[in-house]
């Protein structure tokens, strides 16, 4: 009898021991999720092509990959395939010098910053926490006075590919003590604090009132003035859907909001649920394969009249009234999507339901999780 009790427990600790390791083999994984656009880039624009990549489960390959590709400010240059097995020299040697800066556009360096950490996390190998910390001293070095970080298409607060978003979310996250993040020394945690109370004071002076009432974010907010402003040709001083959303979310990850944030989330909602789209549809049809870039596409992209369609928000709203546009390469606002080249309306979201499941779930989730302080 004892020895089936004791075979009993064994199996039982066996199973425990089993359990832990499976786990932990399942919490291997780091997320990609903030690469994919850089490695989107990649594979439209890049002449060079590999299969042999490494496997996502592989994040000291990974993780060595990052720090080979780091430049000496600390940031690193977008749109490469991080999980590529590919020499970085030849890879740095067909880009061109613009190419090969450092730069925060298409969610880059934070997310380097964040996979580096949570390696250090799992490894307590310094040269990963070294990498982090070069990273973080990039987004210091390049916070404008005023606060706020640009993309490098303009000299401006930037809300594209979640500049502001993706630096602030980083900096919440430090400010809150995630784990990860543990290793940080004091004296650029505070530096790092203080730059997140300014870039938060920058998102809510950036918020745009259109005849005396709040509505959400442009693209680009001049430093200093917060005024919305052009970026690329066809990016118009505007009201933006997409981006906006981004904010929203970040604001809504405040743990202990103050009524100026709270008012920030509530206002720019309502602009968003005023403005949506109806009995209008935006489909992708295909076509014949053509050439695209460095690859082909075979669909195309239209905006139809329908019947109890889906609700659909724009990309650009006019600062006066509110009404959507578009804009051709060369800078002419239009206001048909057919109007648009086919190269601009497959690689451009001029449309887009963004917005939906922030309306629907995350806004009144948010709600009733801080019903105590609304």
């Amino acid at each position: 009898m004892k020895n089936a009790l004791k075979l009993t427990l064994i199996g039982v600790i066996l199973s425990i021991i089993l359990l832990d390791c499976e786990g932990f083999r399942e919490d291997e994984t780091i997320s990609l999720d903030k690469f994919e656009d850089g490695i989107h880039h990649w594979n439209l624009y890049s002449k060079i092509k590999t299969t042999d990549r490494l496997d996502s489960t592989d994040y000291i390959g990974i993780a060595n990959n990052l720090l080979s590709y780091q430049n000496e400010d600390g940031g690193w240059p977008k749109n490469i395939d991080w999980l590529a097995n590919l020499d970085p020299d030849s890879v740095l040697a067909q880009l061109s010098p613009r190419y090969r800066r450092s730069t925060f556009d298409n969610r880059n360096t934070f997310g380097q910053i964040e996979y580096l950490s949570e390696v250090y996390q799992k490894t307590e190998e310094q040269k990963y926490m070294l990498g982090a910390e070069r990273g973080l001293l990039y987004i210091l070095n390049n916070e404008n006075p005023a606060g706020g970080w640009s993309g490098w298409d303009t000299d401006a607060i930037t809300f594209n590919d979640d500049v502001m978003t993706g630096i602030m979310e980083l900096l919440l996250d430090v400010k809150n003590n995630d784990p990860k993040y543990q290793w940080i020394p004091n004296e650029i945690r505070h530096q790092l604090n203080e730059a997140y109370e300014r870039g938060l004071q920058t998102i809510l002076n950036c918020q745009i009132e259109i005849g005396g009432v709040k509505t959400a974010w442009c693209q680009q907010h001049a430093f200093g003035t917060y005024e919305p402003v052009q970026g690329r040709s066809y990016e118009y001083p505007s009201v933006t859907a997409r981006e906006s959303v981004d904010v929203i979310r970040f604001l809504m990850k405040i743990e202990e909001p103050s009524e100026e944030v709270i008012n920030a989330i509530r206002s720019s909602v309502l602009w968003l649920s005023s403005v949506a789209i109806t009995n209008t549809a935006y489909k992708t049809i295909p076509i014949e394969e053509r050439p695209y870039h460095e690859t082909t596409i075979n669909f195309d992209r239209v905006i139809v009249p329908e019947k109890n369609a889906r609700r659909l928000w724009a990309r650009y709203y006019d600062l006066k009234d509110s009404k959507p546009f578009l804009s051709k390469l060369d800078g002419t606002i239009v206001y048909d999507l057919s109007e648009i080249s086919l190269d601009r309306r497959v690689g451009y979201d001029w449309y887009g339901f963004w917005p939906e499941e922030l309306l629907t779930n995350d806004y009144p989730s948010w709600r009733e999780s801080r019903r105590a302080i609304l």
